[in-house]
C-alpha cells in the first residue's frame, strides 16, 4: 500500500465532490423517443477540459510524492569507518 493512500481509507466514497457533478445540467440520461445523438454545449466541453487538467494535476502531484517517497536514501556525509 502506498502511504498516500492512508489518508483514503478513512475519507467517506458517498460524499459527492462539490463541483464534479452538476445535477442541474445533467441531461445524460436517454428517453424512448430519443433518435439523435446528443450534442456537447461549450460549457459541458468546457467543463471537460477543466477537469481534465484537474486530474493531470492531482495524477503530477501523485507522482512527485511517490518519487519522494521512494528516492534513494542520500549517502552519510561522514564516509565509511
Amino acid at each position: 500500500m502506498i502511504l498516500n493512500e492512508f489518508n483514503k481509507i478513512n475519507e467517506q466514497y458517498d460524499r459527492p465532490v462539490p463541483g464534479m457533478q452538476d445535477a442541474d445540467h445533467d441531461n445524460g440520461q436517454i428517453r424512448l423517443g430519443d433518435l439523435r445523438k446528443t450534442k456537447l454545449t461549450l460549457r459541458q466541453i468546457n467543463k471537460m477540459r477543466q477537469m481534465n487538467d484537474i486530474r493531470a494535476y492531482e495524477e503530477n502531484e501523485k507522482l512527485s510524492k511517490v518519487r519522494k517517497q521512494y528516492a534513494p536514501a542520500p549517502e552519510p556525509a561522514g564516509g565509511s569507518f
